[in-house]
């Protein structure tokens, strides 16, 4: 297999940037208010410069660089310049997983025999990205999506690394443990202990030790990966989309009868999107961030797909509940999502539900904002923007 990740370099900014050409040589943030609870998104590289990063709050985004610039987010405009980039991909290699906006998988073995070809793939990739919509991606090619995924991430903005077969552990080897996708905070914490810095001496772990380090099946996962083995192809077969309203509070908020009333505002929200789209959505998800910026998800599936707001809202406030339950504490945000979406309405019956934690749904906090993550193919391109 020859699979490239790609990845649409401060994708936000970088939209930003050509719709105000004037943003381009200043140090620019997309996300919330600064002097309030906002969040960084994206920010542009020269920002970067500054040490500011996504996630990092805006408050301290403006203390670490005060001539930065803060614009609030336009999903809808980056949606539609997002269509246009897989849309011009789709147009160079055909077969391709998105799994967000601004990055996805492309199948590059189905149009390059070898690696070289694949270069020159890739470059065609990054050539007709750029005079389709005036933005650059980064693209990383390999035998596999863990390394490929490293690799793009390696010579931003504008780079591709190419990663042939056979040297997929040795190009991983001097990268550090957290780079490698997989490795979360509390994997890191135990790898760390026992002088385990680089992926390279990840891969090296005999059984004995991995199982003590990381035990069950995760471990031998990461050492796979460590030594570039991901047998995983790229999903194709389903439609995945998402929907997710999130606020950021200008207080914490501990009550409980408020936060049940943003959420059910919330519901409104994500159930107006499912209507307007012709949808229903077989999961709900509730998002819960503490003032320690950790994040807490609970998710319920159903037998069948609603639309409704007051069932997504009742849904919702009761895992709020329950993963208050969990963890008491008060929350500077709260977030709704669903997926498992279909096109397909079916007569409502009463559901009979089974439930089970999962990841938080996207990450970013912004103020307010609304965000559909759609795999399906579209054809609406934007207008040439110079």
């Amino acid at each position: 297999m020859i699979v490239a990740h790609l990845d649409l370099d401060a994708f936000f900014a970088a939209v930003e940037e050509l719709e105000n050409p004037e943003l381009r040589t200043k140090p620019l943030v997309v996300g919330g208010d600064p002097h309030g609870r906002g969040v960084v998104a994206t920010a542009n590289y020269e920002a970067r410069v500054f040490g500011i990063h996504s996630a990092m709050s805006c408050a301290e985004a403006l203390r670490r660089c005060p001539h930065v610039l803060f614009v609030r987010p336009r999903h809808s405009l980056y949606r539609e310049y997002s269509r246009a980039v897989w849309e011009t991909v789709r147009g160079v290699v055909p077969t391709v997983e998105r799994t967000g906006l601004d990055e996805g998988y492309l199948d590059v073995g189905e149009v390059a025999a070898d690696f070289l070809r694949a270069r020159t793939i890739a470059e065609a990739v990054q050539t007709s990205v750029r005079a389709a919509t005036s933005l650059t991606c980064s693209l990383g090619v390999s035998t596999s999506k863990v390394v490929a995924k490293i690799a793009s991430d390696l010579r931003k903005p504008g780079g591709l690394t190419v990663v042939p077969a056979g040297t997929e552990a040795r190009f991983l080897a001097g990268f550090d443990v957290r780079r490698l996708p997989g490795v979360g905070p509390k994997a890191e914490a135990r790898l760390r202990a026992a002088s385990i810095e680089t992926i390279g001496a990840l891969a090296e772990l005999d059984d004995g030790e991995l199982k003590r380090l990381l035990p069950g099946t995760v471990g031998n996962l990461l050492r796979d990966r460590a030594r570039g083995i991901d047998h995983r192809e790229l999903e194709l077969s389903t439609e995945r989309i998402s929907i997710s309203v999130e606020n950021t509070f200008e207080r914490d908020l501990i009550d409980r009868a408020q936060l049940h009333e943003e959420l059910r505002g919330m519901a409104e929200r994500v159930a107006t999107h499912l209507r307007d789209s012709g949808r229903t959505a077989r999961t709900v998800t509730t998002k819960l961030r503490y003032t320690d910026f950790s994040i807490r998800s609970r998710s319920m599936s159903l037998r069948i797909g609603i639309d409704d707001a007051s069932e997504i809202g009742e849904l919702a406030c009761g895992l709020l509940d329950r993963a208050l339950s969990d963890r008491p504490g008060p929350l500077r945000l709260v977030g709704v999502g669903v997926s498992g979406l279909s096109d397909h309405r079916q007569l409502a019956f009463p559901a009979l539900c089974d439930h089970a934690s999962g990841p938080p749904p996207n990450g970013g906090s912004q103020q307010q904002t609304s965000e559909v993550d759609s795999r399906a193919e579209s054809a609406n391109r934007p207008a040439r923007r110079s």
